[in-house]
C-alpha cells in the first residue's frame, strides 16, 4: 500500500521510494512512533494507515506533540466517514497518552484540510519546498 501511496502523492516521482526502515525501527524502539490502521469490517483487508512521530517539541520541552508522517486511505474507502474516523481515532489515542498538539502535513494537490478543519484543526502554517538537484 505504501507504493500506491507514493505513486499518488509524490511531488517528484523520479526520487524513488526508499524508506529508512532502520530509522523507523529506532523511532519505534525509542517509543516515538505511533501507527494506526483501518481495516475493512468484512474482509479484514487493510484500508488505510496513519503514522505519527511523537516527542516533546524542540522549542517547548514541556509539550508532547505529534507530527503526522504518513496518512493514506485507499481510494475505495475515501467516500463516507472512514478517513475522519481514522484521524479521530488517532487523535483520541494520542490525547490519551498526553499529546498536547497534533500536526498534519497536507499536500496542495491532495488537500484534506477542509476535513481537518471540520474536526477542529486550525490552518496554522504553510510548508514550501524547492528542489535543488535532479
Amino acid at each position: 500500500m505504501l507504493v500506491a501511496h507514493w505513486e499518488e502523492i509524490a511531488t517528484w516521482p523520479d526520487i524513488r521510494l526508499d524508506p529508512d526502515t532502520g530509522a523507523y525501527e529506532a523511532l519505534d524502539d525509542a517509543g516515538m512512533l505511533r501507527m494506526y490502521t483501518v481495516r475493512d469490517a468484512r474482509s479484514g483487508t487493510l484500508a488505510g494507515y496513519a503514522a505519527y512521530i511523537v516527542r516533546t517539541h524542540l522549542h517547548y520541552r514541556q509539550s508532547k506533540q505529534a507530527v503526522q508522517d504518513v496518512l493514506f486511505l485507499r481510494t475505495d474507502y475515501r467516500r463516507g466517514q472512514t478517513g475522519r474516523q481514522l484521524i479521530e481515532y488517532a487523535d483520541a489515542q494520542l490525547a490519551a497518552e498526553g499529546v498536547q498538539v497534533v500536526y498534519h502535513h497536507v499536500k496542495t494537490a491532495h488537500n484534506f484540510g477542509p476535513l481537518l478543519e471540520r474536526i477542529g484543526y486550525e490552518h496554522v502554517e504553510n510548508i514550501y519546498a524547492k528542489r535543488l538537484h535532479s
